[in-house]
């Protein structure tokens, strides 16, 4: 069963944070176990984990709060600002919390270790004018047992500061990437929404073309080409609406603009298609493929000559095949209308919906004009 996106984000984010919490205890000299069972008992090792929990949860606040709002407003200097300030803060409550055991009085000289781990009494003659021998020194000053001695500050404050600065160097990293992303793909989408619209009426038009040719000699075809196109239309306003299309509909839409072109045509051109394979589940780019096949009627097309049109579309394994070939019997009126708008449009919209999915061979020889499209739909 695929996960639902908001709990495969929840699972994402609780492990991105436990690996946070772990990774300084992995490279820890008793490792991550060992450190894990001093967190029990060690007073140290508990206020180390309350400062990588406080230093978490302003990482978060930087991701959703700071960066939107003051980094991607261009607000650098009240950006850094807070930053330092986030950094002294973790810093002083690990300070005083771990220098003044839970923000209690450090125990004088000289204490001796009391019934309760962690705490220390002065001893007897704690105010007398005798001092204890240096090895009697050292033993009260050594931690309670199971207890490691405590780095110095400039150890614990370098450390934070790394993990700091690595926190906020791939929060930072993962926002910007995250805006250029969404970015990118809002000119996707516009710049497939402009191809799109000019794909339509560049349609529209080559169609009324057919059906004008089918009225002015009063082809009793005519109504039934206006049926098509209204069948056309409402593919066109209806389902090209969306991002995708069922492929099957795109291929009942392309077989019925060939009826219609046959319609036009009668006995001028020997047009072929065919179509193999299984589309079921297939989706597809809607108007994708249908440039390719009008191109082929534009400059396929003479009644003085023959006129061969092959068409087929395969599929095998998720994946399309399209050919396209026809005789060049008409010729473009200008230097780079070959293909028209309609072709230079197609190639645009498959690089940007299928830049690595797609093969598109154009064979443009002196009579002939093949056309060969593979895309990869799944």
């Amino acid at each position: 069963m695929p996960v639902s996106p908001l709990p495969r984000r929840i699972a994402i984010h609780v492990l991105a944070c436990l690996a946070f919490l772990a990774l300084p205890y992995v490279f820890a000299p008793h490792g991550l176990t060992g450190q894990l069972k001093l967190i029990g008992t060690s007073p140290h090792e508990q206020t180390t984990l309350l400062g990588y929990v406080l230093m978490l949860a302003f990482l978060y606040l930087n991701y959703y709060v700071l960066i939107p709002r003051l980094y991607f407003s261009h607000r650098y200097g009240l950006y850094t600002g807070i930053m330092l300030l986030g950094f002294l803060a973790i810093g002083f409550v690990m300070t005083i919390r771990d220098r003044h055991d839970f923000f209690g009085d450090p125990p004088p000289f000289g204490g001796q270790p009391s019934a309760e781990p962690g705490r220390m009494f002065p001893p007897p003659d704690a105010f007398s004018n005798r001092q204890p021998p240096r090895q009697e020194r050292q033993a009260y000053s050594l931690p309670p047992s199971g207890d490691m001695p405590k780095p110095g500050y400039g150890f614990e404050l370098n450390q934070t500061l790394f993990l700091f600065l690595v926190g906020v160097f791939v929060t930072l990293s993962l926002r910007v990437s995250g805006r250029w992303r969404q970015t990118e793909q809002e000119r996707v989408a516009s710049e497939l929404s402009f191809l799109k619209a000019q794909i339509n009426p560049h349609f529209l038009f080559n169609t009324l073309n057919s059906i004008y040719a089918l009225a002015i000699e009063q082809s009793p075809h005519t109504a039934d080409a206006v049926v098509k196109l209204s069948s056309f239309m409402r593919y066109v306003t209806r389902d090209t609406g969306n991002d995708w299309v069922p492929l099957q509909r795109e291929l009942d839409y392309i077989e019925q603009y060939i009826d219609l072109q046959r319609l036009r045509l009668a006995d001028t051109a020997t047009v072929s298609y065919t179509r193999n394979g299984s589309t079921a589940g297939l989706q597809i780019a809607p108007l994708l493929l249908i440039s390719f096949v009008e191109n082929a009627f534009k400059y396929g097309v003479n009644p003085a000559v023959d006129s061969p049109i092959r068409i087929a579309a395969t599929l095998q394994n998720d994946q399309l095949h399209l050919h396209v070939g026809n005789r060049k019997v008409r010729q473009a009126s200008s230097a780079g209308e070959s293909g028209g708008i309609g072709l230079a449009n197609t190639r645009a919209r498959l690089a940007l919906l299928y830049p690595d999915r797609h093969t598109l061979t154009i064979t443009d020889q002196a009579d002939t004009f093949i056309v060969d499209l593979t895309i990869q739909l799944a």
